[in-house]
């Protein structure tokens, strides 16, 4: 087992960071991270939807896609994050998952005697209010759960980045909800600057007594890095992605998530089809979208091609008469 302390805080690199450990390396991995002002984004959604654009562009905040679900979150050097990489444990499901690498974050809080709590599917919470969200990916038999800490962070930087103009989605698109947060500093018995916090999350979590051993880059983990960073992570096209000309669409809000469907019709069948959203999924949404062009835009034809694949794969904890109710008025 490892741990890994980043010190860079750029947020492009941090993602590519995060994939090149997730997918090549095979060890259970802990790693504590920060980022400049930066909007991250959930692997579906829709960027121009989640972001207040005027304000993103003239202060500087970076926009950058996960590989994770979920929703849109805030990053500032105010909010630390930590990321868990571990083989994938036969049958346990996303709400396991975030019970199991939640809690060291909790015990570690409770030790500073701040009743932190989960609650919900992947939220962590002080007195009701949300202080960490967390998002799960997984990549063969590799398992990544990342979460987010607010510690002192600019909570009008947070809203003012997350509040979309609404007049530029005209009714169709809506935007993440934004529950009522809180910083960690706000809770402590007795006050320390984030780098002491930083140092205690470390030695609590992955302490000499823990297991881990601190993990270093070698020069060819550096350059894969650099390589991801500049082709991927930096780019308006993973970042943001490209949106076809829709004829069609709805938001509805599920139990499994927020999810959008765009689609384009036309002689009666689907042309295109897009799908974002801040649900989970172990497959990629793609492939749904593929599995749907081509379709004829009819109850039946939707239903009897949905049955032939695994939903729940696609978008956890959706039922086929939930998801099918997105394709009509």
């Amino acid at each position: 087992m490892y741990y890994v302390i980043d010190k860079n805080i750029d947020p492009w690199w941090n993602l590519a960071a995060e994939e090149y450990l997730f997918k090549q390396l095979s060890v259970p991995i802990f790693r504590l991270w920060q980022n400049n002002n930066a909007i991250i984004i959930g692997h579906h959604q829709n960027a121009f939807a989640e972001i207040n654009t005027e304000y993103v562009r003239s202060n500087g905040i970076k926009v950058v896609r996960r590989l994770t679900g979920g929703g849109a979150v805030f990053h500032d050097l105010g909010n630390i994050n930590f990321t868990f990489i571990d083989n994938v444990t036969v049958s346990e499901d996303t709400s396991s998952m975030f019970a199991r690498f939640t809690k060291p974050i909790i015990e570690a809080l409770r030790e500073l005697g701040v009743n932190a709590y989960l609650e919900g599917r992947n939220d962590l919470l002080i007195d009701g209010k949300k202080f960490s969200g967390n998002a799960v990916a997984r990549y063969k038999n590799r398992l990544l759960q990342h979460g987010t800490l607010l510690f002192s962070a600019s909570m009008a930087d947070l809203s003012n980045a997350l509040s979309s103009r609404p007049e530029k989605f005209t009714g169709k698109s809506v935007q993440s909800n934004r529950g009522r947060v809180t910083n960690i500093s706000e809770h402590l018995e007795e006050q320390m600057p984030i780098e002491n916090f930083i140092e205690y999350l470390h030695n609590f979590i992955a302490g000499e007594r823990s297991g881990y051993s601190e993990y270093k880059y070698t020069e060819e983990d550096l350059r894969e890095i650099e390589k991801l960073k500049e082709s991927k992570y930096s780019r308006d096209s993973w970042n943001y992605g490209e949106s076809p000309a829709y004829t069609y669409s709805k938001v509805v809000k599920f139990p499994a998530g927020l999810i959008e469907l765009y689609l384009k019709v036309e002689k009666g069948r689907i042309e295109e089809v897009k799908i974002f959203g801040d649900y989970f999924f172990t497959k990629e949404t793609e492939e749904l979208e593929n599995h749907i062009k081509g379709c004829r835009h009819s109850y039946e034809e939707l239903k009897e091609r949905l049955e032939k694949i695994n939903l729940s794969d696609y978008i956890s904890n959706i039922e086929g008469e939930e998801f099918l109710s997105l394709f009509w008025e």
